[in-house]
């Protein structure tokens, strides 16, 4: 019995929930301990540092496909047409 498609993809949610949650809970104990900004500062690089393994990952998985990798700026210009 392995793992669907579709719980593929529901594990991928209930870990981005985690993932989210952990962050602001974590967050709220550093805002108790140094304040608003530290706890917003955390949250942001936290978030920044997530938001950036997956992005790393997607594209490992295109150029395992022979996918051709786009910089941002071909990105912005794709998706604006």
């Amino acid at each position: 019995m392995g793992l669907t498609i579709a719980n593929g993809r529901i594990m991928k949610g209930v870990k981005n929930k985690m993932v989210v949650f952990l962050a602001v809970s974590i967050g709220g104990m550093i805002g108790l301990v140094k304040g608003e900004e530290a706890k917003q500062k955390w949250v942001f690089r936290m978030k920044s540092k997530y938001d950036n393994r997956r992005l790393m990952a997607e594209r490992k998985s295109i150029a395992r496909k022979g996918g051709v990798l786009l910089d941002d700026i071909e990105l912005a210009a794709y998706h604006n047409n």
